[in-house]
């Protein structure tokens, strides 16, 4: 448990430094962020977005490792140091942290103590046709959703985000061996989910600022598997300890949505245009 947890808290800072570098450099793709193919086109000629890339990369073979060995609920609150890492990192969020940051980075620390100390053995699961089905039927789902609205603000990008890489958590615990045809497009969804969360994240950032933007962010991709991983995947948690998963998820999840300040900062303004 405590190799997963380290690498839980190693993908945070990862996810969390490279937000804040993916934030810079989406406000000046040229293109419109609401076209997954243009995004991608403009993204590959990017240097920073490969940057970004190659962190997050990084961060999700940690975070990969911490969902074999650690309860969802656990694996992805750890993650949810990104967000008290990003917005203390951020220069346009925090020159220096507030009473009220300290407190919420507390917050989130106790819930993931609680968490640990609750936490019982990872679910194992066997990967089924309906499993694989209903994982693509949520990809369909969030792709209809990015296109209801027609000028959504920047946290609703964040919410639809967070779900895409909860998403992706899900369908890590279906990448199993030996691996077959199902395992595969377990696998494939563990990659159409991880680039449409950066798709949806990227254009969120590209609204808003990086707390406002990640809060909602964390909330989904911490809440969902953490909830389904118990109800559905056979996660564990210590006789007598419930509450204190309880009690821990609220933290962590609270903790880091009142990170962020109150107001969401507006976009980086744009060059000013030669007359």
């Amino acid at each position: 448990m405590v190799l997963g947890l380290i690498a839980g808290i190693g993908a945070a800072v990862l996810f969390g430094t490279a937000a804040v570098l993916q934030a810079h450099a989406v406000r000046q793709l040229s293109h419109g962020l609401r076209s997954l193919r243009a995004f991608v086109a403009d993204a590959v000629r990017h240097p920073l977005i490969l940057v970004v890339v190659a962190a997050y990369l990084g961060g999700f073979v940690l975070h990969a490792v911490a969902i074999w060995l650690l309860p969802l609920y656990l694996a992805q609150a750890s993650i949810a140091l990104s967000l008290p890492i990003s917005a203390l990192a951020a220069r346009r969020v925090a020159e220096h942290a507030t009473l009220r940051q300290l407190a919420s980075v507390a917050a989130v620390v106790l819930g993931l103590l609680l968490l640990a100390a609750a936490a019982g053995e990872p679910g194992e699961v066997r990967v089924s046709g309906a499993f694989v089905a209903a994982l693509y039927a949520g990809i369909a789902a969030l792709l209809v959703a990015s296109l209801l609205d027609a000028d959504p603000p920047g946290e609703w990008f964040g919410a639809l985000s967070g779900l895409a890489y909860a998403g992706s958590a899900l369908a890590v615990r279906g990448v199993t061996w030996p691996a077959g045809a199902l395992v595969l497009l377990a696998a494939l969804a563990v990659s159409a989910y991880g680039l449409i969360g950066f798709w949806l994240y990227s254009t969120g950032l590209a609204r808003g600022s990086v707390s406002a933007v990640t809060a909602p962010m964390i909330v989904g991709q911490t809440a969902v598997p953490g909830v389904l991983g118990v109800v559905a995947l056979g996660d564990q948690v210590r006789p007598g300890w419930g509450a204190a998963v309880v009690l821990g998820l609220a933290l962590a999840i609270v903790g880091a949505a009142l990170v962020g300040p109150p107001q969401a900062l507006a976009a980086e303004p744009e060059p000013a245009q030669p007359s």
